[in-house]
């Protein structure tokens, strides 16, 4: 029995054979985006940070700032301070506390009548005054009377009836003769002398305790 030839397989007329290197490249998900093994995934794992160096940094990162800022204040801006002593009555009273700003006689010079804390080589603590006689004025006093360039100041600050007298004095450039309201109970210019303009600490500007007291200065 003959057996009918097979006759070749054909392919239809629009089949066409594409290389394999000529065939459309599909990816899986993995080889997109390969997956790393566990143990190499362990390796490269972030590390937990400690809780307490955590909130350190933390800590650190806003006050370190803050006491910058604070320091950088107290250097160049304000100040607080305290009255100690009655040389300043009735102005300002023992244990008193004050701001003083410390910007403005960088802009322009000090006035007469400022109440300023000024620092005096003599003593350990600052003094807080008021600049009566500025940089070449002619300052004399006469029976508790101030004179500057032979004529009378007016000063209702004052307390009480000032005694006492000190000779004329030119008030060299670059300094001022600063002296207490209570007249007859302060240690100031009269004293020691006119103080260098360099040597005034700040101008005091505000009253904040006691409360009662809370206010701008004059």
């Amino acid at each position: 029995m003959n057996t009918p030839k097979q006759r070749p397989r054909t392919l239809p007329p629009d089949a066409k054979i594409i290389l394999p290197s000529q065939q459309p490249q599909r990816y899986s998900r993995e080889l997109e985006y390969p997956q790393v093994s566990g143990a190499h995934a362990t390796s490269h794992a972030p590390r937990s940070v400690p809780l307490a160096v955590a909130m350190g940094g933390e800590v650190l990162s806003t006050i370190v700032p803050a006491l910058i800022i604070a320091v950088f204040i107290h250097l160049f801006l304000a100040q607080a301070t305290r009255v100690e002593g009655y040389s300043m009555e009735p102005t300002l009273y023992g244990h008193q506390r004050l701001i003083i700003e410390k910007l403005s006689y960088r802009i322009h010079e000090p006035n007469r009548g400022d109440i300023v804390v000024v620092r005096v080589p003599q003593f350990d603590k600052l003094l807080i005054k008021r600049i009566i006689g500025l940089p070449g004025e002619t300052l004399e006093i006469r029976n508790g009377v101030v004179y500057i360039n032979g004529q009378p100041l007016d000063e209702p600050y004052v307390n009480g009836r000032p005694r006492g007298s000190y000779p004329p004095l030119l008030i060299p450039e670059g300094y001022v003769f600063v002296m207490g309201d209570n007249r007859n109970n302060s240690n100031d210019s009269r004293a020691f002398g006119p103080v260098p303009i360099e040597n005034i600490v700040g101008h005091a500007w505000m009253r904040y305790w006691p409360p009662d007291d809370f206010g701008f200065m004059p």
